[in-house]
This record gives structure tokens, sequence and C-alpha cells, in this order.
């Protein structure tokens, strides 16, 4: 709901402070005193087009302020929420315009691009009239619209959600029918080569142990030979080191009577000896375990050389052939995991038949409802002095799905008998625009999502019965959302719970448009000047008092 709007030099008003209450307010004034200003004020603030001129004569910048309620379970809440704009205090928007006509527009204090600024405003009030910023125009906005009256909200969000699995599993199935040749020929060559890789059994370790056993069978004999003459001079020779170390160790021993200084060098010949009885002890197991294995190294070379064959046929170092195996293996695994692809063909056609019965239910339900909205607002045309026009809700097959359905939905108006139904945004009469639009509101009183609506020219060429029935209209329609009307006819101002006047001024520094709340005697000489014109008697008095109490 709109609670209060604050302009600053724009165009003739210099200053006005406004504040709102639920229910129906209309605004009255002579021509030419400022009314449509309020609508272009707010308007700018909704993210409307900004122009240098709106700036007041003499000032550097225009601004607008409007401020809402906006309740907790609110779209405009939910909104606020999802763009962390929200504020405990409702929401203010703020647009401010300098003289080169570059705007800047706030969201609770924050600065916000004007689009921005647009998609909320979808939310928070509608200004039906011949400068329209209006959801009505808006195919989505129909389609909203029209599920909102026919209760099929939570079904057209089923249908987009099941349009979308349909979608992703489509894409799944088409990508595999796209992939599948070139999948099985790369399953093929997988197979293969890792079949190759498994044939030669290796492990992390196995080309760094295979060279160790190549060097050492290539090198047994020269290995023999050594190990052979090092173990004859350590112990199996004529005068072995052994032998020396013990002659040594004795004749010192015998010294070592004489000066115990010679005893630690006595202790180090001993543990040389232990040392080299281990080494010689150690050596001649050596010599009992090596052979000569021209077989064995004839083996050990072939692995070797089929190793260095995959490994040049996969440009890979051999060390690396074992990792490599487990890589072609993990792949391999997956394409083999894709199957034959009728799963995924299955589940396709599975979430298209999802999609197409939920489609079909809200096709039949929207066409039910389309009929009676139709009906409906035809009907309160007739009772707006366009009685031979028709509202149609017309429903047109898409040749292809799409997320919102089967069809497309649009709302088309003929004015006259002789006028062919045309889209709603087409309607060229502001006047007929804000009664056509006032016939579709009172019938989605009970749904429309958008709390404040502004009426401007609704009764432009009407008069008498008919400008009753709109104020009764108007007034209950007020009953369910704010509603603002700008009006010249006596008989809608008075069906109004608030009224505001428009006053222009003019002084010696230039012309000054005021807007201000009528109290009931006020109410009464304003009603008066509409019914009467400049001259207002006793009579016009009464008969506006009467319009009042009716």
């Amino acid at each position: 709901m709109l609670r209060a709007l604050s302009i600053r030099n724009y165009v003739i008003v210099e200053a006005l402070d406004l504040e709102f209450a639920p229910g129906f307010t209309v605004l009255t004034g002579e021509t030419g005193a400022g009314k449509s200003i309020l609508i272009e004020a707010l308007s700018l603030a909704l993210g409307e087009r900004a122009e240098a001129g709106v700036v007041r004569t003499g000032a550097q910048r225009a601004e607008v302020v409007a401020e809402f309620h906006v309740p907790v379970d609110s779209m405009a809440r939910q909104w606020l929420e999802a763009h962390d704009l929200q504020s405990e205090d409702g929401c203010v928007l703020r647009r401010l315009v300098d003289l080169s006509g570059k705007s800047r527009a706030f969201i609770n204090g924050t600065s916000v691009p004007i689009q921005q600024l647009k998609a909320l405003s979808e939310w928070l009030l509608d200004i039906h009239g011949q400068h329209a910023h209006q959801s009505l125009q808006k195919t989505s906005s129909q389609r909203e619209l029209l599920d909102a009256f026919a209760g099929t909200t939570a079904l057209a969000q089923s249908v987009h959600n099941a349009f979308l699995h349909w979608q992703q599993a489509r894409q799944q199935w088409e990508q595999w029918q796209l992939q599948s040749e070139s999948v099985r020929e790369e399953e093929a060559r997988l197979r293969d080569e890792v079949r190759e890789l498994e044939s030669l059994e290796m492990d992390q370790d196995s080309w760094v142990v295979l060279q160790a056993e190549h060097v050492r069978l290539a090198h047994a004999t020269s290995l023999l030979e050594g190990v052979q003459t090092a173990l004859d001079l350590l112990s199996e020779a004529e005068e072995p080191a052994q032998a020396k170390l013990d002659a040594a160790s004795e004749r010192l021993q015998s010294l070592a009577a004489f000066d115990a200084a010679l005893l630690p060098s006595i202790e180090l010949i001993n543990s040389a000896k232990i040392q080299i009885d281990e080494a010689a002890h150690g050596l001649r197991r050596y010599v009992l375990g090596i052979e000569t294995d021209e077989a064995g190294l004839q083996r050990v070379e072939s692995r070797m050389q089929a190793m260095l064959s995959a490994s040049r046929r996969h440009r890979i170092k051999p060390e690396q052939l074992h990792a490599h195996q487990q890589t072609l293996s993990l792949r391999l695994d997956a394409l083999q995991a894709m199957g034959s692809g009728k799963a995924l063909e299955q589940a396709a056609q599975d979430a298209f038949a999802d999609f197409e019965r939920q489609a079909v239910e809200l096709s039949a339900r929207r066409g039910a409802a389309a009929r009676q909205l139709s009906d409906a607002v035809t009907e309160t045309m007739v009772q707006l002095a366009m009685a031979s026009g028709r509202f149609d809700v017309v429903l047109t097959p898409l040749e292809r799905a799409t997320r919102t359905g089967l069809d497309e939905v649009e709302f088309r108006v003929a004015a006259h008998a002789a006028q062919a139904p045309e889209p709603l945004a087409r309607v060229a009469s502001g006047g007929e625009l804000s009664r056509i639009s006032l016939a579709i509101q009172t019938a989605l009183v009970t749904v429309s999502p958008v709390p404040t609506l502004i009426f401007d020219e609704v009764d432009a060429g009407i008069g008498g019965r008919v400008a009753e029935i709109v104020g009764r209209l108007l007034e209950a329609l007020g009953k369910r959302h704010q509603v603002i009307c700008i009006t010249h006819l006596p008989q809608v101002a008075a069906r109004g719970h608030q009224h505001l006047s428009v006053i222009k001024t003019e002084h010696p520094t230039g012309v000054n448009s005021t807007i201000h709340h009528l109290s009931p005697e006020e109410r009464v000489e304003e009603l008066a000047r509409m019914l009467g014109g400049m001259t207002i008697t006793a009579t016009t008095r009464q008969h506006a008092v009467e319009m009042l109490n009716h």
C-alpha cells in the first residue's frame, strides 16, 4: 500500500508531502491544476524514464520519494528479501533527476539500477490510464492473472518444473546419441589398451625392480669372481687378513703387560676381526646364492622390452605405465556405465509424458477460466458505457511447448461492435483503456497481487448513470485494494473514502501546484464546484450533500 509521497522541485511542484490511507481515494481539481503531476511523479519513482525538463525552474534537481507498506507475505517483500533490500520500515523508493536529465534510483537507501526499480514496482502499484505503468499490458502478467483466476498458479509452476526436467533429460539423451558412435570407438580402443597393459602385470615399482634385477643378472659372472677374490683375501688365502689380525693381536697382547696404552689398539683389532669374520660369512652366503642365469636374464630383458614398447606407444615413461593403466581403466568403466542409452531415452520419454499430462490439464483449466473471465469483464464493460464492447481471453496453441505450457495467453478487447478484438496493449484511447482495466480489475479483485491501483481518465467520455456505476465499482474495489482515482466526475468523487484536491497558484516567482486533504465541509464545496462550475448555489451544495450521503 502507498503510504506517502514526497515531491520536491518537480515541474510546477515546489514541495509536496502527501499521506495516503487504505480504501478508495479520489483526486480532483480544475483543468490545468496539475492532477497529472501526481501520476507522472509517481511513475518516475517507479522507474519510468527521466527527462531534464521535469526539474522545476530555478532548482538544481527534482526528487520524488514514495513510501509503501509491504506485508510480510507479499510478493514485494519476497522480491526485497531475494535482493537483500528489505527494511523493517517497509519500502521507500527514491528518484533524483538533475538538470542534465541524469537520474539516480534508490530502494530503502541503497542505490540500484533503474531495471530493479521497475521490477519491484510491478508488485507495488499499477497505474491504469493513457500513460500507463501497468502490468496488465504484459502477456506474462495476463497469463499469471488468468492462472490466479483459474486457481492454477501452483499447477503452472509444476508445469514449469516438469518442462525443465524434460529438457534436461532430453539433452542428456541427445548428447548420448551424438556421442554414441565415438564412445563405442573409444570404448573398443580403451579395452584393447587396458588388456595390453594388464598383461604386463605391473605395479607402481615394477620398472625399478626390473632394472635392478637386470643389472644383477647381466653382471653375475663378474660379481661371483669379485666376491670370491674378496673372500680369499679375508679368510681363505694362504695368509688371509683374519690370520694377520690374529698374529698382530697376539703380539700386542704379550706387550700390553709392559704398557697398558696398547689395550685400546688391541680392542680395535679384535673388533675388526669380528667384523671381517661377519663379512666373510656374508660373502660365503652370497657366493652360494649367486649363479649365472641366462634364461632369467632373457626373461627380464624380454619384459623390459615389452614395457619400453608400451611406453613408446603411449608416449610416457616406463615408470608411468601403471598409473596410466589405472587412468584408462577408470575411463573405460565410465563409458561402459553409459550402457546402451535406453535408460536415457526412457527417462526423456517419461519426463515428456509427465510434462504433457500436466500441461494438457493446465490448458483445459485455463480454457474454462478464460471463458468465465471473458464474460465477467464483458459484462462490466457494458455497465461502463461500452455496451457493444467485448473482452476475450484468447488461448493460442503454441507450435512448440514452452515452460509456460502448451498455449499463449492474450487479453484482447473490442471497444465497439465494428472493431475486431485487438491485444489489450494496442488500445489507443486512454479513457477506454482505463475503463477496460477497471473491468478487468473488478473481475480479478480477489486474485490480483498488486495492492495499489491508480486510475487516470477512468471516467473520460461518460456521465450520469454510468458515472455512478464507475464510482461504485471503484468503491467496491477499494475494499480489497488501495485505489486512487483522478476524476472530474462528482458521481465518482462522492464515492471516495478520502478526497484530495489539487490547487494551482500563481505568484511572482512562478506557478506552484499543491494537493491537500479535504475536510467534510471542503468536500461539499468541491463536489458543488464539480456539479455547477464557477457558480455555486445552495441547490448545488444540497445536491453535493445528497451525493455524499447516498
